[in-house]
Formats: C-alpha cells, structure tokens, sequence
C-alpha cells in the first residue's frame, strides 16, 4: 500500500505540484544540479562505437513512460520483413541476470520472470520476434549480430552515448511542470538533450488505435505501468481503477481481490500487465494498442539504414556533443 501511495504521490510531484512539491523541489535544487553535471559530462566524454549494422534507438528524456513500447512494436513491424530485426532492453526487474536470449524468430526461450514484462509484452505479440535482455547493450548487440540480425532497435537506449546510434526521442504525453532533473524534477536527462535527437516524431507520425479485446460491462482497470494517468481516455468505460508501481508483480491473490472488491466482471489491462497475469485463469479484458508509423517517420529510419554504411558523417554531429 505504501509504494502505491508513494508512486501517485511522484506522479502528482512531477505533473502536478502542489505548493509543498514545489517548496520540496527548490530544496533538492542543488543535488539536481550535480546530477546534470555528472550526466552532461558523461555524454560529453563518451565516445560512440560504430558496430557493422544499424541501431536505432527509442528513448525519451523522462522517468517513466513516453509511449516506446508500441512505438518499438510498429518500428519492428515495419522493418522485420526487409531486415531481420532485433529488440535489445535492459529487461528491468527481471530475475534473471547477464544476457537472455528471450526469443528467436519467434520461439519464446524463457518465460516472465526471466526476461522481464517488457521483454515478454514483444515476445508474444510480435511475429517472428527476436529479443534480447542485457544489462549491457554492447554484449547483445554482438550477439545478435552472431545470430544473423540486420537491424537493432534500442529500446530506452538513448543514455547509451558509447553506442552510435540513430536517436529518436519521444516527449511525454503530459509536459512536466517543473523543468529540472531528477530529484527536482521528473527529467533523467537534462530538457536540452533534445537537441541530440535525430528525430522527433509528432503526433501526426505515430498513429495510434485501441481496442479492448473481451470487453465487458463491469470492467476494474488494473495496471503496473509508469504515468498510468496515460490511460484516462479508458476510465470512463470502468468500474473503477487500481495502480501499481511500474513493473509490479502482481500475485493472483490481490487480482481476485480487486475483482470482488468492485464486484467487476473482468480485470482490464495491458499487455504488459497481460504477461504476468495470462496463467492465474481469471477474467481477464486487454487493452490493444496497435501503432503504425507515417511514411514520413518510416523514410528518416530507410535513409538512415541506407545511409549507413557509407556515411557516418550525417549521423556522427548528434554524437558529438551538440549539448547546451
């Protein structure tokens, strides 16, 4: 009870303060200051390694949620059929340690615990998928360029400035109201890294549709994922709501809890809450997001990938410290 009363309180901390929040975020000033530096000068002093295929990285400024999951989903989608494509991420919370292979042209290796929600959220809603989990993305990206892969997609990979890469950056769905870094604000890196972006999609580029696969009447919204405030087009259509801390692991005690606590028909989730519940055999509704990307989104990654191998110039200034 206390961690979900501690993640709404940050949520509001960061999105909407309260006169003490702000009082609280002055305070912290200065330790948000020496993690900018200590941030600034790492990506100052990185060098980027050039590895044989092209990586594109999916990442955003802020703790939490920006929408990368469904953004790397339709990336894949869209790439896997030309070139075999694989999904690097850290795998947070995971049992597991070192590099997991998590699937491998669509056979899933492992199961949740091993490779983390996330890992497992592409592993089964993605044809032919081929993920990777590693606290070290270099280690991966090498194996997955063993196991024949012609594309990479870093997903949150933008801290990793010793990898070069094409950065796409997302900005948050709600702009944060205090414009510091962490812990004065809800910034890991400073607002300014923007400006190391190679793209930055608008809301034109990614086109997104969502669906609830077995909707019913009395529907109790339960979800672990970061900014869960994201989903507040769907309240309306629930019974009520329950939010975890991002990346829980949810139990099937506290589900059949939350169900006969509202008297609900079925939990509504996502699919990266979906993974982690699929076996406990309850009533369960899905939120579907299904995202495609313009072509104009879709051309800056053809010219990236076509540019590769003969280019670095193009590429190399966002590496080289373009940061104010």
């Amino acid at each position: 009870m206390f961690k979900r009363k501690f993640h709404a309180w940050l949520e509001r901390y960061f999105y909407q303060p309260s006169v003490f929040d702000i009082i609280v975020s002055a305070l912290l000033l200065p330790l948000s200051a020496i993690y900018y530096c200590i941030v600034w000068i790492k990506f100052k002093l990185s060098k980027a390694q050039k590895f044989p295929i092209p990586i594109i990285s999916i990442g955003n400024l802020v703790l939490g949620g920006s929408g990368k999951t469904p953004l790397t989903k339709a990336i894949f989608n869209e790439f896997n059929s030309e070139f075999k494509t694989f999904i690097i991420l850290r795998g947070y919370k995971r049992e597991s340690k070192g590099m997991q292979i998590v699937a491998l042209n669509g056979d899933i290796k492992c199961d949740v615990a091993t490779s983390g929600d996330e890992a497992m959220e592409y592993a089964t809603n993605l044809k032919n998928a081929n993920i990777i989990v590693s606290n070290d993305r270099k280690i991966a990206i090498n194996e997955a360029i063993n196991l024949g892969a012609k594309l990479i997609i870093l997903d949150d990979g933008f801290g990793k400035a010793n990898i070069f890469k094409f950065n796409i950056l997302l900005r948050p769905a709600k702009t944060p109201r205090l414009n510091f870094t962490i812990p004065s604000g809800v910034y890991r890196y400073p607002s300014s890294f923007y400006g190391l972006a190679d793209f930055i999609p608008n809301s034109s580029d990614i086109i997104k549709k969502t669906t609830i696969i077995n909707p019913q009447p009395k529907m109790v919204l339960m979800t672990a994922i970061a900014n869960p405030s994201r989903l507040e087009f769907i309240f309306k259509k629930c019974i009520g709501y329950e939010f975890f801390g991002d990346h829980h692991k949810f139990n099937k005690f506290e589900c059949e809890n939350i169900l006969k606590k509202y008297n609900a028909n079925s939990l509504l989730v996502t699919q990266k809450d979906y993974v982690k519940i699929k076996d406990f055999g309850l009533s369960v509704s899905i939120l579907d997001l299904k995202t495609t990307i313009s072509p104009n989104f879709a051309n800056k990654i053809k010219l990236f990938i076509k540019s590769y191998q003969n280019s670095d110039k193009i590429y190399q200034t966002n590496q080289e410290g373009k940061i104010c």
